[in-house]
């Protein structure tokens, strides 16, 4: 008899350092998320919170990264659609603000909600075999999972209706082109190149880190002079944290080990 995968199989969480791995493994289906894998991902997101990890890296496995919703088995429920669609964008909406560095590694398709979930990464690495594409409007649906707020933040306006509008499947080369990737890589260098650029930003100033991310993505919701008080106050924090640490490597030559605790 053939043994059923649980959940918590299917969307696993683990830890090496300071580095925290989320991996989607539910090749049958290109890694599409269902009702239980999207809340194993949301008590995962919960987890890498109250961790010490510096760094989250996002992946999936089998060629695949995620093509978006798994409507194979839909179960009957009684549940409001609002309430469906909640569920499924709650661990979206914890994505988007862990406090943390991102990254997401990406090979096959990230269409759908899989296009939101590694656009919802700090940065993505991606093969030149992935594929990127919003997949709505080919099903007579609008944008969702948190899409219509991230494309024109990361592609702009114009390039974000041409993806909605028309759902055109991007290749790696364009993707990357439109500012959907950040870097771009050979299959068989992904693992490397993003194992790498986890350590570094592991070995980043955790709490400066933590603040440019909250600053960068609220500042389209500020003014300019909102913006400068909130980074005034950033640095305030900053000096009493890890920019002692740096002055004092600087001044030995060394480089700094930031651990991101309070020293006032």
């Amino acid at each position: 008899m053939k043994q059923q995968s649980s959940p918590g199989d299917e969307v696993r969480l683990a830890f090496e350092g300071s580095v925290a791995t989320i991996t989607i493994d539910r090749p049958a289906v290109r890694n599409a998320m269902n009702r239980d894998t999207w809340t194993v991902l949301a008590d995962h997101l919960g987890t890498v919170t109250r961790s010490e990890a510096r760094v989250l890296v996002l992946t999936g496995t089998g060629g695949h990264f995620c093509a978006g919703a798994d409507t194979s088995a839909r179960r009957r429920t009684d549940l409001h659609p609002l309430d469906r669609l909640g569920h499924v964008t709650a661990p979206l909406v914890a994505l988007q603000e862990l406090p943390l560095p991102v990254v997401a590694k990406v090979d096959g398709p990230a269409v759908g909600a899989g296009l939101s979930l590694a656009l919802s990464a700090d940065l993505v690495v991606a093969t030149t075999r992935a594929r990127f594409g919003t997949a709505f409007s080919r099903r007579g649906l609008s944008l969702d999972t948190g899409s219509s707020w991230l494309l024109p933040r990361v592609v702009g306006l114009q390039t974000a209706k041409r993806l909605a509008y028309l759902a055109e499947t991007l290749d790696a080369a364009e993707a990357h082109r439109l500012g959907l990737v950040t870097w771009l890589v050979p299959p068989d260098e992904i693992d490397p190149f993003t194992a790498d650029l986890a350590l570094r930003l592991a070995a980043a100033p955790p709490v400066a880190v933590r603040l440019d991310k909250e600053l960068l993505n609220h500042s389209h919701e500020r003014s300019f002079r909102e913006a400068v008080a909130a980074e005034n106050v950033a640095q305030v924090v900053n000096m009493g944290t890890d920019s002692p640490t740096a002055r004092e490597a600087l001044a030995r030559g060394e480089r700094p080990t930031f651990t991101g605790r309070w020293r006032g």
